[in-house]
């Protein structure tokens, strides 16, 4: 299993302290017994649950010159019309995709095409699934125009466990569908707001996976 380049440092570290919080445990009591057992099985269960989080699988990309790929793996708790103040400034589709514990959190661009916009803004950490996550979370937007003109913006979210959002690009930068916009550490959710007139092929709970599933469609 490959190991996200994100997830290196922080498993190195939480290694370290572990393997520490062992050996001073030993030392202190020196004998075995139940507790000792307890903390290296927790241990060891903890550290296996956090590289789980930062595992990395090989994928096929594919390409969809008509449709907007999920960024992100994870459940579809929003399709919406909102109203998009931060760069397009007019009402936008908002669809959703939260993203649990047990989901991959790397994100990948949703089309082809170029970035015109990149803001990150520090906000709240409520929980990822509710609705006013999306406005007041710390968060990076980043909105890509496809060749055919139509502009797009992808939301990361950080949530109530996510503390640190990482985006690779920047604005003026090509972008390929499939390649890997970021990740969220620990993850949280990631919003597409696309125009209103774009055909809509998922719904609400149905689950996503990155670079496969077709989220919306360009109309003909």
């Amino acid at each position: 299993m490959k190991i996200h380049k994100e997830g290196h440092r922080i498993l190195l570290i939480l290694f370290i302290v572990l393997v520490l919080l062992n050996i001073s445990y030993y030392s202190f009591y020196k004998k075995e017994d139940w507790v000792s057992y307890l903390i290296t099985g927790l241990s060891v269960l903890f550290f296996l649950n956090v590289l789980h989080f930062f595992r990395s699988p090989k994928r096929r990309i594919l390409k969809n010159e008509n449709g907007i790929f999920a960024p992100a793996d994870g459940t579809i708790v929003a399709i919406e019309e909102v109203e998009e103040n931060l760069y397009f400034n007019e009402t936008r589709l908002q669809v959703s995709i939260f993203m649990s514990p047990l989901n991959v959190h790397m994100n990948l661009y949703p089309i082809s095409g170029v970035v015109d916009f990149v803001e990150h803004e520090r906000g709240m950490h409520w929980v990822a699934w509710i609705p006013k996550s999306s406005r007041e979370n710390e968060r990076t937007s980043v909105v890509i125009t496809h060749e055919n003109g139509v502009s797009i913006m992808v939301r990361q979210i950080a949530g109530a466990v996510a503390r640190r959002i990482v985006t690779y690009c920047k604005p003026n930068l090509k972008v390929a569908q499939g390649e890997e916009l970021g990740f969220i550490k620990f993850g949280s959710r990631v919003d597409l707001f696309l125009p209103k007139e774009m055909n809509i092929n998922v719904e609400l709970d149905q689950k996503v996976k990155a670079n496969s599933t077709v989220i919306a469609s360009f109309k003909e």
